[in-house]
């Protein structure tokens, strides 16, 4: 339409677009993102178990693990990124410093509901101070 020297002023545009903006946000159930890392954990035959169960607790999926000549075994999984912090001390308290992993990103995958209230609460509480 035209512009009207009356009503038609920046103040006025801006929030017509804000509230349009969060009506749509509120009608979109939008969620919240995170990280997922590939890796790639290579540990001695004897501390397989430890180093799958290492992977599990830190929500990880295992894909798929391969039994090399020389004892090692190579664990392919993806885990979230935000678990992996801490993850190399870890691996080398279970495996009595003998495994190594490497890790490069995988995708995006939605965060737990449990998750997503935490960053939200969080960024609201930071907000509001």
């Amino acid at each position: 339409g035209q512009s009207h020297a009356v009503d038609s002023n920046e103040i006025a545009f801006r929030l017509a677009a804000q509230s349009a903006f969060r009506g749509a946000y509120k009608s979109a159930n939008p969620q919240v993102l995170e990280p997922i890392m590939s890796v790639e954990v290579e540990v001695p035959v004897e501390f397989q178990k430890e180093a799958v169960s290492s992977i599990n607790r830190r929500k990880g999926m295992v894909l798929d693990i391969v039994v090399r000549d020389g004892g090692f075994c190579v664990i392919q999984s993806q885990v979230p990124l935000s678990q992996m912090f801490g993850y190399s001390t870890d691996l080398r308290s279970c495996t009595e410093g003998k495994g190594e992993f490497s890790m490069e990103y995988h995708s995006h995958a939605p965060c737990t509901r449990d998750d997503q209230d935490a960053i939200i609460a969080e960024y609201e509480k930071k907000r509001l101070a």
